[in-house]
């Protein structure tokens, strides 16, 4: 297996429990952007409260944890840590109603290397995803993505969840980060042999 297989493992098992999710990370970053080494799996999930228990059995019989004591440090932290069928690192964030649901409702299907198509995070809330967490690495992909999807984003609907975020993130300035990122990606040369599909 490899780390594609991995993700559609988990999102055919995800699908099977009937989870709304997205996959966000470095598997999104090659898609909308542009290729880049990544070990794991990212994804996000809709959880119902009424339905932790049951999902954290159903996961757990399937797939090994990662931690001895999984399911208190996802409830404490928000992030289940499991591996594949052959070992790579699943990180799955459990996600929380509003924008989340959101990004989540707005994931789109794609088949990832001729596996069974998977829902992928778009673009936009890529970007919001990285702007929030602002961390050099996070910055290129964003301009990346930019430039890979020729600036056609929905800017209105990244600045519209950015500023909403603004007054929560304490260590850095989102909305900067990605105006930022936006100006350098217009000034960057596009590579028209990575255009999207």
């Amino acid at each position: 297996m490899n780390i594609m297989d991995t993700a559609a493992e988990i999102g055919s098992f995800l699908d099977e429990q009937r989870i709304p999710y997205a996959i966000i990370g470095g598997i999104a970053v090659q898609y909308w952007g542009e290729a880049r080494t990544t070990s794991d799996v990212d994804l996000v999930i809709l959880l119902p409260l009424d339905r932790q228990d049951s999902f954290f059995d159903a996961i757990l019989s399937r797939f090994e944890p990662r931690l001895s004591d999984a399911v208190p440090f996802a409830l404490e932290n928000r992030v289940l840590l499991i591996s594949g069928t052959d070992g790579t690192p699943v990180d799955i964030a459990l996600g929380i109603p509003g924008y989340e649901e959101e990004a989540i409702r707005r994931a789109v299907d794609v088949t990832l290397h001729g596996q069974q198509a998977v829902r992928l995070i778009g673009p936009e809330d890529l970007i919001i995803h990285k702007c929030i967490a602002g961390r050099p690495r996070d910055i290129e992909d964003i301009e990346r993505v930019l430039v890979r999807q020729k600036l056609s984003v929905d800017l209105d609907y990244i600045r519209e969840w950015l500023g909403q975020f603004a007054a929560l993130i304490e260590d850095h300035a989102v909305l900067d980060t990605f105006e930022n990122a936006l100006q350098r990606a217009g000034s960057l040369p596009s590579d028209p042999g990575k255009d999207n599909q």
